[in-house]
């Protein structure tokens, strides 16, 4: 494999994070001017450049428009009308709680003749963050810490987070009524459900209180005597689709992950790549994918089927990592050294695995990339792929093989990007 499979990889997963951009993909969705006022309200990765994109695009009278938005801190972009909160991710801190209060308040006192438009990105769990009655700031902090280590599923863990907010799970919705909102949102969940994107502030929740218990049951997460009666009370349940303040609410997923294999799929084939889409949907545990993608490309390899090189596979979705051992987790990392254990130098190929949003799980790192070289590179250097992958240290294993990818803040969040190429 050479240096140009790599550069590849590389523009594969620009074109992806490009054709998710709020400038793109925005502004068609952008609804008429009210005859009152327009708030702008919003939470996640994608939330600066959204708010910015919201402000070139708007055909409404600026003077009428106005909002708040959260954002993780050094995400942040030129606004003028549009003010950004940094807050904290994957875990919130009290900005998190106060950007929450700030956006409950600009929706406060509204009207009929008012609009508020939502800007809703992957992130916004933690960047949003208002613990419900009788909850402190850090018996969330904790959970969220513990969640986020147990190997629970995206999905279950916005079951949880929705159950244990006074902002969450339509709650920031109803807030907003009666004037009308318009959801404008970037998908970074399996299967695009709104409900699970940030947790879903401004739509119904279908899950149940009840839902959010068994869930931490199952991961054995020791609840506080407060969480256990507000869950087991019903007292935290969230907004449910017949709740009449939420009449008014249209939504519009902008942009998802398939929006984003698709622009790379395109470029690859451009590039005389026969490209393999296996699905944007795909979770579990980042180490077990890695195994059943190893036997897809070993069957590739020798049987030309269900593509024949040269060809890229590409998957979405968003795998897990339970950490056990001393490392920082990251998925995308563990499911590429994983594959790199499973495919070592056998044949020519080449991988790279990272986050849309620039960061993979809590390091300031997007992803990695591996080649058919990088097991001889890894031993050369006293290195033992096992022992890293054992101890969810995949980080700093492909920071000494120096085959990290790093891309700063990406200001949008479609999920896990994956490649893997096999040259004719």
């Amino acid at each position: 494999m050479t240096a140009n499979h790599i550069t590849l990889l590389r523009a594969g997963f620009s074109a992806a994070v490009q054709a998710a951009q709020a400038k793109y993909a925005l502004p068609p969705y952008l609804p008429t001017p009210p005859s009152g006022r327009t708030i702008v309200i919003g939470m996640g990765k994608a939330g600066a450049a959204m708010a910015q994109a919201v402000e070139n695009a708007w055909q409404g009278d600026k003077s009428q428009l106005s909002g708040v938005v959260v954002v993780p801190y050094g995400s942040t972009l030129p606004t003028q009308r549009i003010r950004l909160i940094e807050a904290a991710h994957p875990v919130p801190d009290q900005n998190s709680v106060q950007a929450s209060q700030q956006i409950r308040q600009a929706v406060h006192a509204l009207n009929a003749d008012d609009l508020v438009i939502c800007l809703i990105s992957g992130g916004g769990s933690s960047l949003l963050s208002l613990p419900a009655t009788g909850l402190t700031l850090e018996a969330k902090q904790q959970l969220s810490q513990q969640l986020l280590h147990s190997g629970a599923s995206i999905d279950e863990i916005n079951i949880v987070r929705k159950h244990l907010s006074a902002i969450k799970g339509g709650r920031l919705a109803a807030a907003c009524y009666p004037a009308r909102v318009v959801n404008l949102i970037i998908s970074d969940v399996p299967g695009d459900d709104p409900s699970h994107i940030a947790s879903g502030p401004t739509v119904a929740d279908p899950s149940s209180a009840q839902a959010a218990l068994q869930i931490l049951q199952h991961y054995a997460i020791a609840l506080s005597p407060t969480i256990q009666h507000g869950l087991q009370s019903c007292a935290w349940e969230s907004i449910k689709a017949d709740d009449p303040r939420l009449a008014r609410v249209q939504t519009h997923v902008i942009a998802t992950p398939h929006t984003a294999l698709q622009a790379a799929a395109t470029l690859y084939q451009e590039q005389g790549y026969t490209p393999l889409v296996l699905g944007d949907t795909i979770e579990g545990e980042a180490k077990e994918v890695a195994k059943v993608m190893a036997a897809i490309v070993k069957y590739c390899q020798k049987h030309g089927q269900p593509a024949a090189a040269p060809t890229v596979l590409l998957s979405g979705g968003e795998t897990t990592v339970q950490v056990k051992g001393d490392g920082c987790g990251g998925r995308n990392v563990e499911f590429l050294l994983a594959l790199l254990i499973a495919l070592k130098d056998q044949f020519p190929y080449a991988a790279l695995a990272a986050d849309t949003d620039g960061v993979d799980g809590a390091a300031p790192v997007a992803g990695a990339f591996i080649t058919d070289q990088s097991w001889n590179k890894a031993l050369a250097l006293g290195l033992d792929p096992m022992d890293y992958l054992q101890r969810q240290d995949a980080h700093q294993f492909f920071q000494r093989l120096d085959q990290q990818l790093i891309t700063g803040p990406t200001q949008t969040n479609v999920n896990d990007f994956r490649a893997i190429l096999l040259p004719a």
